[in-house]
């Protein structure tokens, strides 16, 4: 058992020290980003936050149903009310078009907050709730 220990120690420095230069260079690479961040007051050159906004352009309320509502609305996982289905949908419905939405953005009960589509906006959020109640 003592003659494994040296080999073992030896093994895991060969290890560690082969490993931790990849290691490091994969969290470099990952905190270098081409993101420049403008602290209120500076000038943020071309790139403001409208026109980075508007760049993606308009996703329509099928895209971003499909992108991430579907996944739990069309098999109603974790209790989400299925899609076109009125009675699942009638006690949600009489809450008022805000709160689903707010309740979509946010996470409510098994819901993660803004369901799949982390990079959804609270007005896609509305456009994809608005869409899921017009097939009720």
């Amino acid at each position: 058992m003592k003659k494994f220990i040296p080999l073992f120690v030896v093994t895991l420095a060969v290890v560690l020290f082969f490993n931790g230069k990849k290691y490091d260079e994969l969290v470099s690479s990952r905190l270098h980003s081409s993101v420049a961040i403008c602290l209120e007051g500076q000038s943020c050159g071309q790139a403001t936050a409208m026109n980075v906004a508007t760049t993606g352009g308009a996703r329509s309320a099928e895209s971003i149903y499909t992108s991430g509502c579907a996944a739990c609305h069309d098999a109603g996982i974790a209790g989400a009310p299925m899609m076109g289905n009125k009675s699942q949908w009638e006690a949600r419905q009489a809450k008022g078009y805000e709160m689903l939405v707010n309740n979509a953005y946010n996470g409510i009960n098994g819901m993660p907050a803004k369901g799949l589509c982390a990079d959804c906006t609270k007005e896609e959020i509305g456009i994809a709730v608005q869409y899921m109640l017009d097939t009720i």
